[in-house]
């Protein structure tokens, strides 16, 4: 196929998943919703499961203002929206994990307002590292498996675990060289960008990595480069609606890296594969760090945004903000200080599930390329 044919493949998944888990459920196989942001996919996929990413979106919020504060994560609220208007019809469970007081309180409402598909909670400690933090992350692991069992009606095997573990380390590594590869590619707009990133969260692991190869393989062999871009680091929870990616591309920016939590932050941190592997799922777990839901009195994120934006030529980094996440908007100062540090302009833009004019978005993002373009 060529560049394009493939990305559409990756459009047609990220733009449809309820048709993608229809396809799935017709084939015989059982899918399990993974709410973000760091759910144990590995454990679902080894039971012969398949995990679908449950981040909601871009709807109006009706069903759910019953359970929902205003003030609350718009992702949150579709999602359980989307489960109350049987979005998720077919689904045999949800994981969520409990990284932020409000994937807890998802949880707690999914219980009641959507009966039809259980809830299966997956509790992370805060302080990763500490002496009993491997004991406790292994006895979530162990509560998922276990309610897996009553839900879908199958069995867990650690020697599979132990071929699911190696099925995401090698999904890791070719995300990793996607995103460093695309660096180099302007003609590979930001929705483009978007969609192979997202369709992640909807397509067999495996899949994937054979599509995103295969991709790899077709950007080597023709590039087309668009001087004229600009490039940009962008950073927060999602970057993926339709009509703010439209006005990047409008606009001419090029994303030459990521710290989205939905997108390469999910590929940082590989499992070792010389233990037990549900040993070294829950060890990865507490190796993972520079995200705003995991503990981190340091906040070396900050760091990691604004070493990657210059190793990467970024000329400014984005800072796509989703409204009322608190991880997110204590995290902002402290990015905004070590940009301005480093002599790097930063440009926040609030961005909601139900947001439906981004006018105020282009009007930010034109002022941002006339400093960046300035410079």
């Amino acid at each position: 196929m060529s560049v394009q044919q493939i990305l559409d493949r990756f459009h047609t998944v990220a733009s449809n998943p309820a048709k993608q888990k229809d396809a799935y459920l017709a084939a015989g196989k059982k899918v399990v919703l993974v709410a973000p942001i760091y759910t144990p996919e590995e454990i679902i996929h080894s039971m012969g499961l398949i995990p679908m990413g449950a981040w909601g979106g871009d709807i109006q919020i009706q069903k759910s203002k019953e359970y929902f504060p205003a003030f609350i994560c718009s992702i949150i609220q579709s999602i359980l929206e989307m489960g109350m208007r049987g979005t998720y019809k077919g689904a045999s469970a949800l994981v969520v994990p409990s990284l932020c007081d409000s994937l807890k309180c998802l949880g707690q409402n999914w219980k009641y307002a959507v009966t039809s598909i259980p809830f299966i909670p997956m509790t992370y400690p805060q302080n990763r590292r500490c002496g009993s933090a491997h004991d406790f992350i292994k006895a979530g692991y162990n509560r998922v498996i276990s309610d897996l069992e009553t839900a879908a009606g199958v069995r867990f095997d650690e020697s599979a675990l132990k071929q699911s573990n190696a099925v995401y380390n090698e999904h890791n590594a070719v995300m990793r060289r996607l995103d460093s590869e695309l660096a180099g590619h302007p003609e590979v707009t930001a929705a483009s960008r978007s969609d192979i990133f997202k369709s992640a969260w909807f397509m067999e692991k495996g899949e994937h990595t054979a599509l995103v190869q295969e991709l790899l393989q077709a950007l080597e062999n023709g590039k087309t480069g668009k001087p004229d871009n600009i490039p940009v680091m962008t950073t927060g929870i999602l970057c993926d609606n339709p009509s703010l990616l439209s006005i990047f591309d409008k606009l001419k920016f090029h994303i030459v890296a990521d710290d989205i939590a939905a997108e390469s932050r999910q590929y940082r941190t590989d499992i070792n594969m010389e233990g037990a592997p549900l040993d070294e799922l829950a060890d990865k777990f507490a190796r993972m760090d520079n995200c705003s839901v995991l503990y981190d009195p340091d906040k070396k994120r900050a760091g990691l945004i604004t070493s990657t934006a210059r190793s990467r030529d970024a000329k400014g980094v984005v800072v796509v903000l989703t409204k009322f996440c608190d991880p997110e908007e204590f995290d902002y100062v402290i990015i905004k200080k070590a940009c301005e540090a480093e002599g790097l302009p930063v440009l926040l833009i609030e961005v909601d599930r139900q947001m439906v004019d981004y006018a105020q978005a282009k009007t930010a993002l034109e002022t941002f390329k006339e400093v960046l373009t300035a410079r």
